[in-house]
């Protein structure tokens, strides 16, 4: 039985999905602003957070800002804006997906689902040990954890599966439509800009070039190219 943290003020949506996602198995916690999250987190922590952009008090991009250090897991965004600056500013701060207000609740159970999905515990058929080693880079699958020059490098659930995917298949390159598929959910619509922010919070962490990436690059109208030979600097 998955838990869920619903951060929400409007008490009528609030009660809509929390209804509707009670029917269908989950437990809900709701917070109706966000001054107790950061301690209701730590106390009981959610296997998904739900959070709305516009609160009373701190708004959902502050919050998520300083959530992230304490919370790993997924984090999904509700806004009433659909503008692509905050979709892209939700991503980029720690966000791993985004529903645009009036929220169908169907689609947001499906979200979540998606979400839980790509962070389920790995079975016992699964649990030797994986890791990928690249010059000063080693990622761990089983600690779900990236090292970087002797660096723990923080990411979370979301970034950490974007990095093994590609650090997977490197050398080669990966279509973005496998990408939105198997680690995002939905397919690709030729506008959807989720796995970009995602590649460059990455790049940003892995101490890549942002205007002129080697170690992670976007082949345009394509998808990405993990570079084995580009972590031993």
């Amino acid at each position: 039985m998955a838990h869920v943290l619903l951060v929400e003020d409007d008490e009528r949506l609030s009660q809509l999905i929390i209804s509707y996602l009670h029917t269908q198995g989950f437990t809900v916690t709701r917070l109706a602003s966000g001054e107790k999250l950061l301690a209701t987190v730590k106390q009981s922590p959610p296997d998904i957070v739900v959070l709305d952009v516009m609160l009373p008090g701190d708004n959902g991009f502050t919050l998520c800002r300083a959530l992230r250090p304490i919370y790993s897991g997924p984090l999904l965004f509700m806004t009433a804006k659909g503008d692509d600056f905050d979709q892209v500013m939700g991503l980029e701060i720690g966000a791993d997906d985004y529903i645009i207000k009036p929220v169908e609740p169907r689609v947001l159970l499906a979200r979540i689902n998606a979400l839980l999905r790509r962070v389920k515990h790995k079975t016992a058929s699964q649990a030797n040990t994986q890791k990928l080693v690249f010059g000063q880079l080693v990622i761990d699958r089983n600690a779900r954890s990236a090292v970087l020059k002797g660096r723990d490098v923080q990411l979370t659930s979301h970034e950490f599966d974007m990095l093994w995917k590609l650090a997977e298949n490197a050398s080669t390159l990966v279509e973005r439509s496998v990408l939105y598929d198997e680690l995002i959910g939905r397919e690709y619509d030729g506008l959807d800009r989720s796995a970009d922010v995602r590649v460059s919070r990455l790049r940003k962490k892995l101490d890549d070039n942002p205007l002129h990436p080697y170690r992670i690059k976007t082949i345009w109208g394509k998808g990405f190219f993990f570079v084995a030979d580009a972590w031993n600097d």
